[in-house]
């Protein structure tokens, strides 16, 4: 009669790698299983060809760079664009500066994105991040999505 609800299928048991808060890397990065960043990236970060590498961002954590993964758990800040091949997950802390690339996201209330989301084998949306005090988009023959919380994140599809 009750179903037991299943969970993501994001292991995060498979971190191995660490980029500490009080380190700094410039130049690109490269992950296989798992890698977490306390700290500061400057460059880009992928996760090998045909592995399923998971990238967990802190709160505390940078990158500035693009960024490509199987999975990743944000919660930090990135400037750059974004791919995810399977789930993206922005938490309430995350900021991203620059186009999402996704095939499932959890997009948690207080996560802020300005640039494109785009569904891999879907239609582009754009995310329009809004203030308290900004004029809510016109209505016409698109979708507006507004979540709630402080700053608002709005999808747009078309």
């Amino acid at each position: 009669m009750f179903r037991r609800k299943h969970n993501k299928s994001i292991e995060v048991t498979k971190l191995s790698s660490l980029v500490a808060h009080n380190m700094a890397i410039t130049g690109d990065v490269m992950f296989s299983a798992g890698l977490r960043v306390d700290g500061r990236i400057h460059g880009n970060v992928v996760s090998e060809q045909g592995g399923h590498g998971l990238l967990v961002l802190s709160e505390k954590g940078t990158i500035h760079g693009s960024v490509k993964a199987w999975d990743a758990v944000i919660n930090g800040t990135i400037t750059g664009d974004l791919e995810v091949e399977h789930f993206l997950e922005l938490q309430a802390n995350a900021r991203v500066t620059g186009n999402i690339t996704y095939r499932q996201m959890q997009l948690d209330c207080g996560a802020a994105v300005e640039g494109k989301l785009v569904c891999a084998g879907g239609e582009a949306a754009t995310a329009v991040v809004t203030g308290p005090a900004a004029p809510k988009p016109a209505r016409d023959s698109t979708n507006v999505v507004a979540l709630p919380g402080p700053p608002h994140v709005s999808v747009v599809s078309s």
